[in-house]
């Protein structure tokens, strides 16, 4: 069983054991000690479908290699943001990193989250009335970049995650997807994905419904509620920190981080149970 470097046996050992007054004063949530304890002894048993009813997967980074092309299109958009506020303020602001601050500010959140938080990192204030009009700006830029790219390069598919989903929904597990992308549908349409899924929450719907995108749990809430799951009885697969974070915070049974990009031990330090480099590895 091979994945990426750091995600052997050690990797499947729980973070560490967490009550559920540590959860709570943490988070804020309902995870339970029961919930906690359990995820705990499966991580280091090994993944097993079994006791599990759902599960609520991220999009870009788990099923797809989608997550790069985000990145590229964020740089392009974010560096022509930073040479207008470098002019502006008369001080060099670092060109945007699409590996450390997209895995930083950017992953798993709504788009105008994550150019706030992106340009708070820079020293700007994103609630300045001028600031928060740029980024806006940025945000809709970068969602046409992103759309641009997708038609012209289509979608790229992580054959092993797609492995797992069936071998999961054999098992008799509902799925959810579970992505800040208003693109969500279109990405899946292009992969033919989308009959692997009993229900998804997307950009769209968040937008819709005014959830709080991650690393709050409530789209990963929401899409369990969705498939009449209670969270204790669902897992949660992502790649990115915000997104391990959200799923630790929803008391979830159980938190899988895929290290795509994110390193092994800073998913497990966002709250993953059990790291993996590709959802294969936990198809028998």
């Amino acid at each position: 069983m091979t994945g990426a470097p750091g995600t052997g046996d050690a990797a499947w050992a729980p973070r560490r054991a967490r009550t559920a007054a540590g959860v709570q004063a943490a988070t804020g949530t309902r995870a339970t000690a029961g919930a906690r304890t359990a995820a705990g002894a499966r991580a280091e048993r090994g993944f097993d479908p079994r006791g599990f009813a759902a599960a609520l997967l991220d999009l870009d980074g788990v099923i797809t290699d989608t997550a790069s092309l985000h990145a590229r299109c964020w740089k392009r958009a974010l560096d022509d943001f930073l040479a207008r506020w470098s002019a502006r303020t008369g001080r060099r602001l670092r060109a945007f990193d699409p590996l450390e601050d997209y895995l930083r500010h950017i992953d798993g959140k709504p788009r105008i989250d994550g150019a706030r938080d992106f340009a708070a990192a820079r020293g700007l204030d994103p609630t300045l009335p001028e600031v928060r009009r740029d980024l806006e700006e940025v945000a809709r830029r970068k969602d046409a970049l992103f759309s641009e790219a997708l038609r012209k390069e289509g979608v790229q598919v992580f054959e092993g995650s797609v492995r797992f989903l069936r071998y999961v929904r054999a098992k008799g597990l509902r799925t959810a997807v579970v992505s800040s992308s208003h693109h969500a549908e279109e990405i899946l349409r292009a992969a033919s994905l989308l009959e692997l899924f009993d229900a998804r929450v997307d950009g769209h719907l968040i937008d819709r419904l005014g959830l709080p995108g991650k690393p709050a749990p409530d789209t990963f809430l929401h899409a369990a509620a969705r498939l009449a799951v209670e969270p204790g009885r669902a897992f949660v697969a992502e790649d990115a920190l915000a997104g391990v974070e959200a799923g630790r915070a929803g008391g979830f049974g159980l938190v899988i981080g895929v290290a795509r990009r994110a390193a092994p031990e800073a998913l497990r330090a966002a709250g993953a149970d059990l790291v993996v480099g590709d959802l294969g590895e936990l198809v028998p």
